[in-house]
């Protein structure tokens, strides 16, 4: 999933997207809403991560005009306020989900992968294509039933490929949902992890190259 986390604390910011990177997720860090507005107007994002008292463009206009103006974003609402007045009204703006603060990271990711898992197209909660079977939410993938060893980057690569169903992905989507900001367009990072992916996958083969297409499971 490609995430956008909007946090005016800094330290909080930047531990969320460590926390979010290790599970394998492309993550990239804003800390008000102006800047929030201006990135997701030219990077389509799966989740928003938006805390609700930003500097700025308020939390609430953000995700206003998410919703109304890029609806296959969804938004997951954080805020120092517990009450259920707070909760019912950020629901009522369109957010996904509400998340109070402080809060654990094991149940944020969960509710993350939760609403990543309701797509404008349904994606199965485990996708398998012949001995093949990914786990999102356990991190888990297994070919023939032996457990695969893979690194962040080749599961998410592996689960964005086997999400598509068929469908040609090129090395230039795939850079941009898999990977994050940092990543060097000009780079052979994709082929790399593609190279990689495919020997651990092992015979036959399953990700096929489409030439001046990309990639298809």
């Amino acid at each position: 999933m490609r995430v956008l986390v909007v946090e005016d604390q800094v330290e909080l910011a930047e531990s969320l997207g460590r926390v979010l990177r290790r599970e394998g997720m492309a993550v990239d860090v804003v800390h008000d809403g102006s800047d929030a507005l201006e990135r997701t107007s030219v990077v389509d994002y799966d989740i928003v991560v938006l805390d609700r008292d930003i500097p700025g463009t308020h939390g609430d206009d953000v995700c206003r005009t998410l919703v109304a103006e890029v609806p296959q974003t969804r938004v997951l609402m954080l805020t120092a306020s517990n009450t259920l007045a707070e909760r019912v009204e950020g629901l009522n703006l369109g957010a996904d989900d509400y998340v109070p603060k402080p809060f654990a990271y094991p149940e944020l990711i969960a509710r993350i992968r939760a609403i990543g898992r309701r797509p404008q197209t349904a994606v199965p909660p485990v996708l398998v294509h012949e001995d093949l079977r990914l786990d999102p939410s356990k991190r888990i993938a297994t070919r023939g039933g032996a457990r695969l060893t893979l690194s962040p980057k080749e599961f998410s690569l592996l689960e964005y490929l086997l999400a598509a169903q068929g469908r040609v992905v090129s090395a230039e989507e795939l850079l941009e949902r898999v990977w994050d900001e940092a990543a060097d367009p000009f780079t052979t990072t994709v082929k790399a992890t593609v190279n990689r992916l495919r020997s651990k996958l092992g015979s036959p083969g399953i990700i096929h190259t489409v030439p001046r297409g990309g990639y298809r499971i």
